[in-house]
């Protein structure tokens, strides 16, 4: 009778064949491949845009908002979809359909309020020319 540990032979060689082409072909392109340093190969590419400046510059807290209002918005897709899903089968689940809307109503407050302090703030009106809210 063979051994148990004998049946993952063919995976362990799977990964090793694996590992041995990357490393074959990455010491292949070594050897083969020219190794020429240039400033336009050192350089750091940026969409297609040359750099200049410093890359620790300043950012408005505008930029960071709108990350805030992306996920705030994200998050509520997150949600909404499951629950909208099962919204027939809620009465089975929390034994009133009532009690899972009022509780989708409150997060939707939640989700209101944070809208109402990105607009509040301006953050959404690029047109102002403010350094920092």
């Amino acid at each position: 009778m063979i051994p148990y540990y004998w049946q993952y032979l063919p995976l362990l060689m799977q990964i090793l064949a694996a590992f041995g082409l990357g490393l074959g072909m990455v010491a292949a392109s070594w050897f083969i491949g020219r190794h020429r340093n240039s400033a336009t190969k050192l350089a750091a590419y940026e969409c297609g845009i040359e750099a200049v400046g410093d890359a620790r510059g300043r950012f408005s807290v505008r930029f960071y908002m709108v990350a805030v209002l992306f996920i705030l918005f994200d998050v509520e897709a997150v949600f909404m979809m499951p629950w909208a899903v099962i919204y027939r089968k809620l009465p089975q689940i929390t034994g009133s359909r009532l009690f899972g809307f009022w509780e989708m109503l409150v997060y939707l407050g939640f989700v209101a309020v944070g809208l109402y302090y990105i607009v509040r703030k301006g953050i959404l009106n690029w047109s102002q020319d403010k350094a920092d809210l």
